[in-house]
């Protein structure tokens, strides 16, 4: 449907272009007020309240404290694993790291690390390598018969 146009007989479709609404002029329900309401700050030209006023009460981003450290940026997020997780899911010898739990899907997420807690009982011969664990959890993997490589590192007192 290939027409040829000219340059003055280029039209746009009905309803395309309308007149623009003047307020105040005695228009039907677009004079004196103009749907504005009767009088205030919202009635007049470019008056509103700005999002953050609460009515002249001292604002909340003046009443909270804003100074001081925070430790927030540099959390280090554990999740707890239990025993009786690490006895269902790895076989006899196996090594149990952040690595090899994140790929039997114990913990997940991109920076996070594991601490084994003593929930439960263990049965298997498990290396434990690179992850915390508690005290009790690990009297338990070593009279199981499992070893703990850096165990004074990972040694956390409760």
């Amino acid at each position: 449907m290939a027409e040829n146009y000219t340059c003055g007989s280029i039209k746009a479709p009905y309803g395309a272009n309308r007149k623009k609404t003047i307020v105040g002029r005695g228009a039907s329900s677009k004079g004196r007020t103009s749907g504005r309401g009767s009088n205030g700050q919202n009635s007049r030209s470019g008056g509103c309240v700005r999002p953050v006023f609460e009515g002249g009460q001292m604002p909340l981003y003046r009443r909270v404290a804003r100074r001081g450290f925070s430790n927030y940026p540099f959390k280090q997020e554990y999740q707890a694993v239990s025993l009786s997780d690490l006895d269902r899911v790895f076989n006899d010898g196996d090594v149990v790291s952040t690595e090899s739990l994140k790929a039997k899907k114990l913990i997940k997420g991109v920076n996070t690390q594991a601490k084994i807690l003593s929930n439960g009982t263990i049965s298997k011969k498990l290396i434990i390598d690179g992850v915390k664990a508690s005290a009790s959890s690990l009297e338990s993997i070593i009279k199981a018969g499992g070893s703990v490589k850096e165990a004074e590192a990972q040694k956390e007192e409760n």
